[in-house]
């Protein structure tokens, strides 16, 4: 096996496959009165066949993955990817930014619920050996889930290597487990027929309507194909997913379909009585182990998803630790980590078993799936050429199915699905909250900021001492003078020798190449301007920026080098563009941002800062 293969099983397919500890049984739960017979177990069977192929292996694999950008996959770069090159302007680009906006901040909500219901299921096979054990399945669930945060702090990087065999192992013995009864009961295999799907509504009507939301629970992860493509490629995800994961799935539900008719009360975990009883401790220590890996993956993914956001400046400056000097995608958020933490044990608490929380999850990942199929209705007209006819029919196709499985999820409101809304809802608020406030600010100190050639010509009618050293002034406009230069010049009356005004730009694309990373200026009396360009999927290092500059012959010793920066003081002003509520969210945000000095890596005993008051 190709080990980026290997390494693709191990990261990408967690969440989707262990999706069979649950699933199955979540359509012939009690809340669903869907009878145990064969025709029913062929039509969910057969809903759980076509799922997989038209909305993972059609929808993601074969096109969605296609929507690359610069080899980025994931919808933030989705949503850059239909903004810079699908021609969108006007009120359009403000509604598909809020939709794309809103997919992104979805995520958030899967992040907290993947974990609890992947691990509470796990767990959960302990009751199938003895009843006595049932008090101890949340209590051993949240130390796991303790111990699981706690190591997100050392990065992925120290286990990763072993992610990829336990995948393997646990796909095999999935597979396994199911042919074994297939070959017991092989007319279940005739579930494959759509016809078994489309007579399953026949027969139940709205209550079959209710179970789609269960059947959901079998592609829910499919995201992550898309979103980890960057660190793979296309292709070793494909060659994983239809040799490996999709056979072993297919074989599990089908196992577990056969089970089920040749024994109905095997429905209170099909999944665990698929094994013989000599195995059910080892099945659940691989499970446990498998749904640790599905959890650091999302988790993973939500450190990346802010990284990115912070970069594409929807969210303020946070501490983000990077946990490998070889993966650039390896990166520990401490207050996100933090905060999913809290709402996963609180839901595993709150909720208490994994049929409970069957409820709160998939309506995250339903919509979600709706917002990547409207972006690539964009993508497929602007960038590919498709006909309004064929591209239509693509969306329309998909939205019909995705549509169904978000009402059948709605449906499930009360029962839960109300908590990844509220998650969501609250991160969209941050996301445009931020971004409306820092193009406010910008405009508003863009609208006083001095033009240089003014600066410079009355420096030259009246010039000021000149000290030795460097003076880096940072400053978010690539033009003018920065406040922070004339509030020194104002109060101090001297200039360093040297004087760089130094601004970082953060542009729509994944990398920046080394080649186009700095744009460096003479402009006069031993005035120089950089512009250092970063992408959403890189860090600003300042001292980097000035070591880069040496090629430029600008001469730079951190020992003689000033750094000035501005620190914004935010009062309530008459603006009209946010609430009254969103500036105060702005403000409290700001106040709680990481230093600018920390988050630039700038040495701390080198910087001044000049405060600026501002209204907003």
């Amino acid at each position: 096996m190709p080990p980026l293969v290997l390494f693709v099983l191990g990261v990408v397919f967690g969440d989707i496959g262990t999706s069979p500890l649950y699933a199955f049984r979540e359509c012939f739960s009690a809340g669903h009165a869907i009878m145990i017979s064969p025709e029913n177990v062929f039509g969910i069977l057969s809903l759980m066949f076509w799922s997989l192929i038209i909305i993972i292996s059609v929808k993601y694999v074969l096109f969605v993955m296609r929507a690359d950008y610069h080899g980025e996959g994931g919808i933030f770069a989705l949503l850059t990817l239909v903004l810079s090159k699908g021609r969108i302007r006007g009120r359009r680009l403000r509604i598909v930014t809020a939709i794309g906006l809103f997919g992104a901040a979805l995520f958030y909500g899967d992040g907290m619920l993947t974990p609890a219901i992947s691990v509470l299921s796990a767990i959960e096979g302990l009751k199938v050996t003895t009843s006595s054990l049932d008090p101890f399945v949340v209590p051993i669930t949240v130390g796991i889930l303790i111990g699981l945060f706690l190591f997100q702090r050392s990065g992925t990087g120290l286990v990763g290597r072993v992610f990829g065999p336990v995948m393997v192992i646990w796909f095999l013995t999935i597979a396994i487990l199911g042919a074994r009864w297939i070959i017991e009961v092989p007319e279940v295999l005739k579930s494959i027929n759509p016809v078994y799907a489309l007579n399953f509504f026949v027969i139940n009507r709205v209550a079959g309507f209710f179970v789609l939301g269960a059947v959901f629970l079998v592609v829910t992860g499919g995201e992550a194909l898309y979103a980890d493509m960057g660190h793979f490629g296309k292709i070793p995800i494909r060659i994983a997913w239809f040799t490996i994961v999709l056979p072993g799935l297919l074989l599990n539900y089908f196992g577990q379909g056969a089970l089920l008719i040749e024994n109905p009360h095997s429905v209170i975990n099909p999944f665990y009585l698929l094994s013989p009883s000599w195995g059910h401790y080892p099945l659940i220590a691989l499970s446990t182990a498998a749904t640790i890996i599905a959890s650091q993956a999302v988790i993973s993914g939500a450190f990346s998803l802010t990284s990115q956001a912070l970069q594409l400046g929807y969210i303020p400056r946070l501490v983000v630790s990077h946990t490998s000097h070889h993966e650039i995608g390896q990166v520990y958020v401490p207050v996100v980590n933090w905060i999913l933490f809290i709402g996963t044990v609180g839901i595993v608490v709150g909720f208490g078993s994994s049929a409970n929380l069957a409820g709160a999850y998939g309506l995250a990942v339903a919509l979600l799936m709706v917002v990547t199929t409207a972006l690539m209705f964009i993508c497929a007209r602007s960038l590919w050429g498709w006909s309004l006819l064929f591209a239509g029919f693509a969306a329309t196709l998909l939205l019909f199915i995705e549509i169904f499985f978000l009402g059948s999820n709605l449906a499930k409101f009360k029962q839960g699905a109300w908590f990844p809304l509220l998650v969501t809802t609250i991160v969209y608020v941050v996301f445009i909250t931020w971004k409306q406030g820092r193009t406010i600010l910008r405009d508003r100190i863009k609208v006083e900021r001095l033009p240089m050639k003014n600066l410079i010509d009355d420096l030259e009618k009246n010039p000021p001492l000149r000290v030795k050293g460097v003076a880096v002034f940072m400053s978010s406009n690539p033009s003018g003078v920065p406040r922070t230069l004339l509030h020194n010049l104002k109060h101090n009356r001297v200039l360093h020798e040297h004087v760089i005004i130094l601004t970082v730009l953060n542009d729509e694309i994944p990398r920046v190449p080394a080649h186009e990373r700095l744009e460096v200026q003479e402009i006069a009396q031993n005035f120089f301007r950089i512009i250092a360009h970063y992408g959403f999927m890189e860090t600003p290092d300042v001292p980097d920026i000035l070591h880069l500059a040496r090629k430029h012959g600008l001469e730079y010793s951190i020992h003689e080098t000033t750094f000035f920066l501005g620190r914004e003081t935010l009062v309530l002003g008459r603006s009209r563009k946010l609430s009254n509520l969103q500036k105060r969210l702005f403000m409290f945000l700001s106040r709680n941002a990481q230093d600018a000095t920390l988050h630039y890596g700038i040495p701390t005993n080198r910087a001044i800062e000049i405060g600026i008051q501002v209204e907003i």
